[in-house]
């Protein structure tokens, strides 16, 4: 662990390789788990907004959980989240034709009709940041669903930070990933 201003960060996102590869594991961290994606506070403005745009890209039984829980929801914990679908698949995951998982929110993005791309949590993974009062925690996500984004990053040589590294700029900026390349070269 080091820390870069008021983040700690793991040493595993500057050590292990990662790249995404979904042909191999059809965007399961999307429909995998027992709860929704990490919302932050300020995005629910966002999500609140984006929503008719989205709305179009999205299915219908994502519709149906959006409209019944609610944009986003937040947990018994006090921690903000997507919605699910009968408590399996996140309510802004739609499929392609090979059965592939892709956000609804993102296609929006991508077809130019909304100009925030998702939740920056989703646009992080394998990246999770823990807020805490003084510091954020900066750490890496190790899931087996993922162990092949694990071997194509080894294979390519990509190291989790430089995978990450739009959506490391989007939540820190970029003053703050300069500082972590060079740590990142000193190690």
């Amino acid at each position: 662990m080091f820390q870069l201003g008021k983040t700690i960060v793991s040493e595993e996102i500057l050590k292990k390789e990662f790249v995404c590869n979904l042909s191999a594991c059809k965007g399961a961290c999307c429909v995998d788990g027992d709860a929704g994606a990490p919302v932050e506070e300020h995005e629910k403005e966002i999500m609140d907004k984006i929503y008719p745009k989205v709305k179009p890209f999205l299915r219908q039984e994502g519709i149906d959980a959006i409209e019944k829980q609610g944009r986003y929801i937040t947990t018994e914990l006090g921690e903000i989240e997507t919605p699910l679908i009968d408590g399996a698949d996140c309510a802004y995951v739609t499929f392609d034709d090979k059965g592939t998982s892709l956000c609804g929110i993102e296609e929006a993005y991508n077809q130019g009709e909304i100009d925030w791309k998702k939740p920056v949590s989703c646009h992080l993974y394998p990246v999770r940041v823990q807020e805490y009062s003084e510091f954020s925690a900066v750490n890496y996500h190790q899931w087996h669903i993922c162990d092949d984004a694990c071997s194509l990053g080894e294979e390519l040589g990509v190291p989790i930070y430089k995978f990450t590294k739009e959506a490391l700029i989007r939540k820190f900026g970029e003053d703050w990933y300069a500082e972590l390349e060079k740590v990142a070269q000193n190690l």
